[in-house]
């Protein structure tokens, strides 16, 4: 088996104790690689490294470094097949959505490339005679990016991309699950360009290499993907950095009467299986009014039952294990609670008798809107069916959970359509479609327990990672005091 290092300063090295860890193919439960299991004192080396960096990465231009983002993009295209065949055997997921994650990461190294030429600030009229006014903007510093294994390849390029553009040297410490991915997407970043130091791997537990990162005190942000526990410590930890935190959903879908019930069933099945309902966006809660709610579940019953279990290598599989023997545990958990909360199960609530870690795809109905499997985030594919008479209870359950990243509504009623993008509590809204599927030129983030405020993606990414500085101009040739002072 072959083992790999951290990557700090350009040079791939080994950890400071020398400890290591396996990366396991969950869809066999046998392990692919060997990686570093990082500390403190190898975050401190990376900190280092990246501080040595900061400065010329810093002063190059802006669109120079555009241009070395741009080749990130192309070779990610080059190596686009290579890199979702091991992401499907790091995490699970089946061929074409690992080659979906891969596209993302084209498409944000692309569209921050092309920010390099941007990075607006504002001009503004002074209120006084001859003096100008603007902003610029202006990089952190040094940031700490610590990414989820459910997007290996995604997530963290979501991260990089707008922080390199911004001019800050970054620390990636991607999850145990997927060290791999990670490894392989800092040597495209090394190959295009990217100077040494600017980029630093350090994998490992988030016990050592990620609570090191979080409270560095030279370390001057934290961009987190997790758990909202994990965010909670992030938070209580990271001092005075900036910090940006997406911690997760409970999304609903809501199907009202005049909904298109076979385009609701392919946005159902998408958002609540997809990724095995690894995700962040996943559509865990089908509230739907109950004129037509025995007719979709029966729809719903019948398309699940032909849904195929197996390796998401494989070309008729839907539906690829879950990343770990403890999401198993954790899914099977909420199964046992669901049931003694008196929910009816339609199908599955089983683990599969198979090596790996599969889960039968569950659907539970006749689910109350308080129940804790319509409260918490399950992350497997579980579907809790919740019936409501009209638009404003739809609504009002959809809003009666912590969380507030990802919505949607199937509807032909347009105004149905505006009330629930006004009222709905959530950062992403869809109309006639899944709750997943975001694009990366558009804002992502939620509100409520999802985050902080932060938006990931789009121009708001520039954002998390630079500093606004005021500029004041004036060439009056004598003192100008502001407010109307005399």
């Amino acid at each position: 088996m072959k083992s790999y290092k951290l990557f700090i300063g350009g040079k791939w090295i080994k950890s400071v104790k020398g400890e290591t860890f396996k990366s396991i193919d969950p869809s066999t439960g046998k392990p692919i690689a060997i990686f570093q299991k990082g500390n403190g004192e190898d975050i401190e080396k990376a900190v280092r490294a990246a501080e040595k960096a900061l400065p010329a990465w810093k002063d190059t231009p802006a669109p120079k470094r555009g241009q070395i983002l741009f080749k990130v993009a192309k070779l990610l295209k080059q190596n686009k097949d290579q890199l979702a065949k091991l992401m499907t055997q790091e995490m699970g997921k089946v061929l074409n959505e690992a080659k979906g994650d891969v596209q993302e990461a084209i498409d944000i190294f692309e569209y921050m490339g092309g920010e390099g030429r941007r990075l607006f600030g504002h001009t503004v009229p002074s209120e006084l005679k001859d003096k100008f006014c603007m902003t610029i903007r202006q990089p952190l510093g040094v940031v700490g990016l610590i990414s989820p294994w459910n997007f290996p390849i995604a997530i963290p390029s979501w991260k990089i991309a707008p922080a390199l553009i911004c001019g800050n040297t970054v620390i990636l410490k991607p999850s145990s699950d997927t060290p791999f991915c990670a490894v392989k997407l800092i040597e495209i970043l090394t190959e295009a360009g990217v100077p040494a130091g600017a980029v630093n791997l350090v994998t490992g537990p988030g016990s050592t290499a990620g609570t090191a990162l979080i409270k560095h005190p030279r370390v001057r942000a934290i961009s987190f993907t997790g758990s909202k526990e994990t965010g909670k410590f992030v938070t209580e930890n990271a001092g005075l950095k900036k910090v940006g935190l997406e911690l997760g959903g409970k999304n609903p879908i809501i199907i009202m009467e005049d909904a298109n019930l076979k385009l609701a069933l392919e946005g159902v099945l998408w958002g609540a299986f997809g990724t095995t309902g690894q995700r962040c966006t996943a559509a865990s809660r089908v509230i739907i009014h109950k004129s037509v709610k025995e007719k979709f579940e029966k729809m719903l019953l019948q398309s699940t039952k032909k849904l195929v279990l197996g390796s998401g290598l494989k070309k008729d599989t839907d539906i690829g294990p879950l990343v770990n023997k403890k999401a198993v545990e954790k899914v099977h958990h909420y199964t046992l609670i669901g049931k003694k909360e008196g929910a009816k199960l339609l199908c599955g609530g089983m683990p599969v008798n198979r090596p790996g870690y599969f889960y039968k795809p569950t659907i539970f109905t006749e689910v109350k809107p308080n129940m804790k499997i319509a409260q918490e985030e399950i992350f497997g594919p579980t579907i809790a069916i919740i019936p409501v008479k009209n638009l404003d209870e739809a609504i009002n359950v959809a809003n009666n959970v912590t969380y507030g990243l990802s919505s949607s509504i199937y509807t032909n009623d347009i105004r149905n359509a505006f009330i629930a993008i006004e009222k709905i509590e959530a950062g992403l809204t869809y109309v006639n479609s899944s709750t997943i599927g975001s694009e990366v030129h558009l804002p992502f983030g939620g509100t409520k327990d999802t985050g902080n405020g932060t938006r990931e993606a789009g121009w708001t990414a520039l954002e998390e990672f630079s500093e606004v500085k005021t500029i004041y101009i004036d060439y009056s040739g004598r003192l100008q005091k502001a407010q109307s002072i005399t």
